[in-house]
């Protein structure tokens, strides 16, 4: 058995707070040794597929124009109406796009629902019998050269990527886009698979050795629990607990998601991270008690003028938690995801120069992108925790009663550190000893 440890310290309104983890597997290192080529396989494999399929893309746009990175780059990170995987050229000397249609749903004023794939789209080169285009740089350059005026143009590049109605109209969009629907797909894997471990816990109980995902499963809800949820919520814990395990497991799960090959940049997209963040900050504002809203409004033991300084320090690091929230998830799925496609790109960018510059670049460039997609693996299930971790800090000193804080100082001291907690275990064990 494998006995993996990591500490994770992490600094919050100038305390420092360190987590000692512990994960226990069982069997891993029998699973291990069985699988360590087939693990190996799968790695290279992933970052084979990464590097055709935006390869692929390079290569095509290479020696007919320029070669333009950033678009490749945000392209494949960004959302879209289809999930795309890559392109090739046909014997016709065109290049055709390997995609997967996903449904279109769009409301006009006038006309009403449109429901339809969004393979009748034809990628932005053609207007669908209702009168929906998808707004592309090849659109825009075809209103270019039609008369369209420079405010048209303009309209236009702000609306690149969208789907607009040639009339003109406002119309909504309720499409199952490419992150909507890995969405969906992480929300199938999640009831398919915690469904499965609930139904051997009701036919088995509870005092049965687990079995299958059991083994995996179990351990990292144990960890929820006493890692994340006991220390900063103490005895409510078990209130909290169903909102802790969704956000870690959903976090988690779509993380791993966005690793695979033309997979949707799901937790890297700002918009993702803030709805997740507004959860959190909802249950912590409709968790908090009297004493952490007097707290809030008046700081105990504070004269009147330090105490509207104070104050208004205190609502604005208020509304500060779920901005950290948002950006931490969102900007380390982003970079990861950006210097994996960067690193890839490199080998098209030395290729652009000299074709043996990009030949003697790619194993440099593909071993490179294999230790990256082995970091982001970790990363995947550290930025989940961590987003659990201060999820539960920030209801922990919402919910915290006001007898469990030290009033020999200005304000109360609801940041306790962790490792300070563990330390004075270790001390009075010690004691105990002697």
């Amino acid at each position: 058995m494998y006995n993996i440890k990591f500490n994770a310290i992490f600094f919050l309104d100038n305390y420092c707070f360190e987590t000692k983890c512990t994960i226990f597997a069982q069997n891993l290192e029998i699973v291990l040794r069985k699988s360590k080529l087939f693990f190996v396989a799968i790695l290279l494999m992933f970052s084979g597929l990464t590097a055709f399929a935006t390869g692929n893309e390079a290569a095509e746009e290479h020696g007919k124009e320029k070669l333009d990175i950033k678009e490749i780059i945000f392209g494949h990170i960004g959302d879209s109406y289809d999930w795309h995987v890559l392109d090739y050229t046909g014997s016709d000397g065109e290049k055709h796009p390997v995609s997967m249609p996903l449904p279109v749903i769009l409301f006009h004023p006038e006309k009403g629902m449109s429901v339809f794939m969004s393979s009748k789209l034809d990628h932005g080169h053609s207007t669908t019998e209702d009168g929906y285009q998808l707004v592309t740089d090849h659109y825009i350059h075809e209103q270019q050269a039609a008369g369209a005026s420079e405010e048209q143009v303009k309209a236009l590049e702000a609306n690149k990527g969208k789907i607009v109605s040639v009339d003109g109209a406002a119309i909504k969009d309720f499409s199952i886009t490419k992150n909507v629907f890995s969405m969906i797909l992480s929300v199938v894997i999640m009831l398919a698979l915690f469904l499965s471990v609930a139904k051997k816990y009701k036919t088995k109980g509870a005092m049965t050795a687990p079995s299958g995902m059991q083994n995996a499963i179990e351990p990292i809800i144990i960890f929820v629990r006493d890692e994340v949820a006991k220390p900063n919520l103490g005895h409510k814990y078990m209130r909290f607990m169903p909102l802790l395990l969704t956000v870690f497991f959903f976090i988690w799960v779509n993380n791993l998601l966005g690793l695979i090959p033309s997979g949707a940049n799901f937790t890297g997209n700002i918009a993702v991270t803030a709805a997740l963040a507004l959860v959190s900050f909802i249950v912590i504002l409709f968790s908090a008690n009297k004493h952490f809203w007097g707290h809030l409004f008046n700081p105990p033991g504070v004269p009147f003028p330090a105490n509207i300084l104070l104050t208004i320090i205190e609502i604005i690091s208020l509304f500060i938690k779920p901005i950290a929230l948002t950006i931490r998830l969102f900007a380390n799925i982003l970079a990861g995801h950006i210097i994996i496609l960067s690193v890839i790109s490199m080998i098209f960018i030395f290729g652009a120069m000299n074709e043996a510059a990009g030949w003697g670049f790619a194993p440099v460039s593909i071993a490179f992108s294999i230790f990256m997609f082995c970091l982001e693996l970790l990363v995947a299930a550290i930025q989940a925790f961590i987003f659990t971790n201060l999820t539960a800090v920030f209801i922990g000193q919402a919910v915290e009663e006001h007898h469990e804080h030290d009033h020999g100082h200005g304000t109360d001291d609801i940041h306790a550190s962790t490792s300070t907690n563990v330390m004075a275990e270790a001390v009075i064990s010690e004691g105990i000893k002697h």
